[in-house]
């Protein structure tokens, strides 16, 4: 009989201690992840500002203030690919374009990630892009019926890659200045600076008379 009494109280003692040990456990687990909760800022309620200290978010459709009276709308097109608009004009970026935003305060930038690694800030917008080839091409407006077409895109190659814009349509000519011919041409301009960067004519542009809109 005292062998048994003394079996039941070993069984209860071991058991008892088994559970200490588990509750332990636990506890010792819970305090590890709320205190990594707490050095993340997460689930605290104090997350960190990024108004303050700045974000970098990946570029999702809608509006954003560029500051300066700009505002620039993002919206997805077809195949994946993004249309950057304002004013009253748009460029589409291709499907392999990284653009994200980078907010400070109220305002966003537009950083886009290039294939050699590096950022490059689009601070010209497709607008002032847009007015700025026509110019330099001559023309007046782009539109649809002269296959006008804007995109944003790398060009260059290695450590001189860079972002650009180009515009890219058809204009009248005359060859010899008697025959009539379509020309297609296109001008890039850059991104980040503004400046044009290339223009491009077919090889008998210079047997051509480009007369200039009105």
């Amino acid at each position: 009989m005292k062998k048994i009494i003394f079996s039941v109280l070993v069984f209860v003692l071991m058991g008892a201690f088994v559970f200490a040990q588990g509750q332990g456990i636990h506890d010792a687990g819970t305090g590890l992840v709320d205190s990594e909760l707490k050095e993340s800022g997460q689930g605290t309620g104090q997350g960190l500002d990024d108004s303050v200290l700045g974000a970098e978010l990946r570029i999702i459709a809608g509006e954003y203030n560029l500051g300066e009276g700009k505002m620039l709308r993002i919206q997805e097109s077809s195949e994946n690919r993004i249309r950057i608009q304002s004013g009253d004009s748009f460029a589409e970026c291709q499907a392999s374009c990284e653009l994200r935003e980078e907010k400070v305060g109220n305002q966003s930038k537009l950083i886009a990630k290039l294939s050699n690694g590096k950022d490059s800030e689009v601070k010209v917008m497709p607008d002032s892009a847009s007015e700025t080839a026509l110019a330099r091409l001559r023309l007046k407006v782009c539109s649809e019926e002269r296959n006008c077409s804007i995109e944003l895109k790398e060009v260059g190659q290695g450590e001189q890659i860079r972002l650009a814009y180009e515009l890219q349509t058809e204009r009248e000519s005359k060859v010899f200045g008697l025959f009539k011919a379509k020309m297609q041409v296109r001008a890039q301009v850059d991104a980040e600076s503004g400046e044009v960067i290339r223009v491009e004519k077919p090889w008998w542009a210079f047997l051509a008379f480009e007369p200039e809109e009105a």
